[in-house]
């Protein structure tokens, strides 16, 4: 079947269902089955956590508690695609509340943004839906149970943290070294712990992750094996090429709760380690509010904007974790944070690896210097001053990242891609005459939504700014639709 019904919303239901669960705990080590039943038959596959310290006792309800939310995740992406989603774990009234709440987000996400807009991964069958407006957009009924222990309800249990140690959910990348490097100054107890997933995703990570392990004593890991089960589920969806693997893309074909699947994976550590703040490296231009044919989305960037923060950090707080989910980036667009990274902490970026298709060469991963996000590094670094050379690039790659560097193809915010590319005429680097100066960009923006005042805590704020505001342009308040300068 490659067909999508053109009538009918519940057609896209093709699983009858998935169910996720019983959790098995190890002591260093979480196992869950994901099973589909579709089309008269039955797969299972298994999804892994594993931990290089033991971080669960498993024999604690708390802990089976916590292992059953980390599992369900992945699940999240198929509200839209399974009749029935069941959850089988220890379950709270909150998981239950936040979990629903996430998945129906999802749905509407997954639906706006890789149904009805343009998806390299579709089959043409699959293409051309009409834009329904719905109450409701998770097709199927999500069950929970708890086969294990079922005479058991799940409870509520206090975390012991503290607000002054940070885990900052590290990548590779410019934003969740340059956070590091940022709290690490302010004198923070900093712990960079990075998500290795099974693939070559972890890639990006290589760098960041040898270099900070060799001068962090905190710095750690989870290895998951989500990307295979994420490939696995898409053999499952008859309306997705099926050489997915093949096709050259800078988005996944289906999924948009990643974030969440990295996040609930170092909980375990930070609930051991007793860090009761959690930093994502996300800036200002990933907290957006749309509306496609009448649909309101989030521009499938949910589980990087604000939003996402504030929903996690309501709902530890109604667990008793005492957990704060927040960036200390996010009025700071992606070239300021590519300048302070680079001009105040050299070494970190020297590490730095921002790439969709990187590759190993020499014992150290290498950037492929063809893909958007890799077009976009050289070319801020080029036009700040920075040498590409240092994380990696060839003199090859530096040449055709700026000359294929495209305006109608930088994921930006409009400003943010036209003053880049302002930026770049001026230099000379590349031809742009039609770019216009967007000034705030090189400012710290605050915005009552993307980027409120307070979205970095108040005893951290003034310290932070000291630091970041030597390498821009000012600060800006948006008012009446309008920059207006913020002074102190």
């Amino acid at each position: 079947m490659t067909d999508l019904p053109q009538d009918s919303y519940a057609g896209l239901a093709v699983i009858d269902e998935l169910r996720v669960g019983p959790v098995r705990l190890e002591k260093n080590r979480l196992l869950a089955s994901y099973t589909v039943r579709a089309n008269g038959g039955e797969q299972s596959k298994e999804l892994i956590y594993s931990y290089g310290e033991p971080v669960f006792g498993p024999k604690d309800l708390k802990d089976q508690n916590l292992a059953s939310i980390m599992a369900a995740q992945l699940a999240l992406n198929y509200g839209i695609f399974c009749k029935r989603i069941v959850l089988d774990g220890a379950f709270t009234p909150a998981d239950r509340r936040f979990l629903q709440s996430m998945l129906e987000n999802t749905s509407r996400e997954v639906y706006v943004k890789k149904l009805l807009q343009p998806n390299p991964f579709l089959l043409e069958a699959a293409t051309g839906l009409s834009p329904e407006k719905r109450q409701r957009y998770t097709n199927a009924e999500l069950v929970f149970v708890n086969s294990l222990n079922e005479a058991s309800e799940a409870r509520e249990t206090a975390w012991a943290t503290s607000s002054d140690s940070y885990c900052v959910l590290s990548s590779g990348g410019k934003d969740s070294l340059l956070g590091y490097a940022l709290l690490k100054e302010l004198g923070k107890d900093v712990h960079p712990i990075f998500g290795n997933e099974s693939g070559r995703h972890w890639f990006t990570a290589v760098n960041g992750y040898r270099y900070q392990q060799s001068v962090e004593p905190n710095t750690a890991k989870v290895w998951m094996n989500s990307d295979r089960l994420f490939a696995w589920m898409l053999r499952h969806l008859p309306f997705i090429r099926q050489d997915f693997a093949t096709v050259r893309a800078d988005d996944y074909p289906i999924r948009l709760w990643t974030v969440a699947v990295f996040l609930v994976g170092v909980l375990p550590l930070m609930k051991k380690r007793g860090i009761g703040r959690l930093i994502i490296g996300n800036e200002y231009d990933t907290t957006r509010r749309l509306h496609h044919e009448g649909i309101p989305h989030y521009d499938g960037l949910y589980d990087q904007s604000r939003f996402f923060d504030e929903a996690f950090t309501r709902y530890f707080s109604t667990k008793g974790w005492g957990v704060q989910q927040f960036s200390i980036l996010r009025p700071i667009s992606e070239f300021m944070i590519q300048k302070i990274l680079t001009q105040r902490y050299p070494d970190l970026q020297a590490n730095q690896l921002s790439c969709h298709a990187a590759h190993e060469e020499d014992g150290r991963m290498r950037p492929c210097g063809r893909c958007e996000k890799c077009r976009r590094i050289v070319g801020m670094l080029s036009v700040m001053g920075g040498d590409p050379h240092r994380c990696g690039y060839t003199d090859e790659q530096i040449a055709y990242a700026l000359k294929r560097l495209d305006p109608q193809r930088i994921k930006q915010l409009g400003a943010d891609a036209a003053q880049l590319f302002y930026l770049l005429n001026q230099a000379g680097l590349v031809e742009a005459p039609r770019a216009k100066a967007h000034p705030e960009v090189m400012r710290l923006r605050f915005d009552k939504e993307r980027s409120p005042v307070d979205v970095v805590p108040e005893d951290i704020r003034k310290a932070l700014y000291d630091i970041v505001l030597p390498y821009t342009e000012g600060a800006v308040i948006r008012k009446e639709g309008k920059w207006v300068d913020l002074v102190d």
